[in-house]
């Protein structure tokens, strides 16, 4: 393997802590997870305390203030463990940075503490019915009526929506103006009119919560306006790089760990009279796959560097998430096929690892939004 250089000794004993964590607190678990559609509390509550949930967020805020390579260690880690019911990517990567990043001082000092803790879970609702990818043709309103805001519109496959305490709603305050009468908003769960619709049942990801989400006559402060009216497109925008290079981490974590299982099985499994990893088809197709998987990861560490240095831009990004989710499937996909039979059962972790990429390739943007991104600024 091609050293990682992105990373450094103290990088290498947080990854140690993680694993051990993971091992130790949510393998023995996660078959329970699945049957029962989400993971518990307590392991969001014991991650808080190890200090894996929103390393980046600012100590006056009860973070640690690293940068993102630490929440790339923890999301391969959990890819590594197949512990893919764990919502920490969502909340660390994704939800949480929004705060940070566009939140006033006092919402600052009221959600992240708790949200670093694993007191708090968070989601953020942009998905609805009628409207995935494209974020403008977003339906769910927000209208001011003196010192508060009334939504109403319904979203739907949002992460950790069972579990969350906090939601960041994407809704129109203006729906003549296009991007720019999009804004976002902080629901917190219990407030009247904001209902959780069942679990959804999924292919895969199966311990994961997801959600439906109803808004009827919810009334919030004004002061939940997170950010500028008018500026939520800007802010999905601007945050969409890191949101795609978490994907990305996600995929190559998961690749890595069905190689590994993989050529373990292949070197046992026996057919006509010898191991399946002494044929030339085995040989080459792991072969091939450990090439692409190991190119993956050095344009990966190289967009996290980029990022680090804020210098991650869309296009790049959108490479990155289309190249690294493709290979996560197709690994997948080719690694089942060796182990033959054994492969489609749930029990083996490379059944479940199929089922579990399959998604990659449609949230934080589809592949398909991907080449569009990247074809228009090739013939721009």
């Amino acid at each position: 393997m091609i050293p990682r250089t992105l990373y450094d000794s103290d990088h290498d004993m947080f990854r140690d802590s993680v694993r051990k964590f993971l091992q130790a607190e949510a393998v023995p678990h996660h078959d329970q997870w699945e049957k029962d559609g989400m993971v518990s509390d307590e392991i969001w509550l014991k991650a808080g305390e190890q200090g894996f949930l929103c390393p980046t967020v600012p100590e006056e805020y009860g973070g640690v203030g690293v940068d993102f390579r630490y929440n790339c260690i923890v999301n391969e880690e959990i890819g590594h463990a197949g512990c893919t019911g764990l919502g920490w990517t969502l909340h660390s990567d994704i939800a949480v940075p929004y705060i940070v990043r566009y939140g006033s001082e006092e919402q600052k000092q009221r959600f992240l503490p708790r949200c670093v803790s694993g007191e708090l879970i968070t989601a953020i609702a942009m998905t609805e019915p009628s409207a995935g990818s494209d974020l403008q043709g977003t339906k769910t309103t927000a209208v001011l009526d003196g010192d508060e805001w009334v939504l109403n519109g319904s979203k739907t496959f949002i992460t950790n929506g069972q579990k969350s305490g906090l939601v960041i709603v994407v809704a129109k305050t203006d729906v003549n103006a296009g991007s720019k009468g999009i804004s976002l908003f902080l629901v917190e769960a219990g407030t009247p009119g904001f209902t959780k619709g069942k679990n959804l049942e999924k292919l895969g990801l199966k311990a994961q919560d997801t959600s439906e989400l109803f808004f009827q006559d919810v009334r919030i402060p004004k002061d939940n306006l997170l950010g500028e009216e008018g500026r939520g497109f800007v802010y999905l925008m601007q945050d969409l790089p890191q949101e795609r290079l978490s994907v990305a981490v996600s995929a190559n974590g998961m690749c890595q760990a069905v190689m590994q299982t993989t050529v373990d099985y292949v070197k046992e499994r026996k057919a006509f009279g010898t191991n399946v990893a002494s044929f030339q088809n085995t040989q080459f197709k792991l072969a091939e796959l450990s090439a692409e998987v190991s190119c993956a990861e050095v344009y990966l560490d190289r967009c996290t560097e980029l990022l680090i240095e804020d210098k991650l831009d869309t296009v790049t990004a959108s490479k990155l998430k289309l190249l690294t989710t493709d290979l996560q499937c197709k690994v997948a996909d080719e690694c089942l096929q060796l182990f033959g039979g054994w492969g489609y059962m749930w029990e083996y972790p490379v059944c479940r690892a199929f089922a579990d990429a399959r998604v990659q390739r449609i949230y934080a943007g589809s592949n398909e939004i991907m080449k569009l991104i990247i074809s228009r600024d090739l013939l721009k």
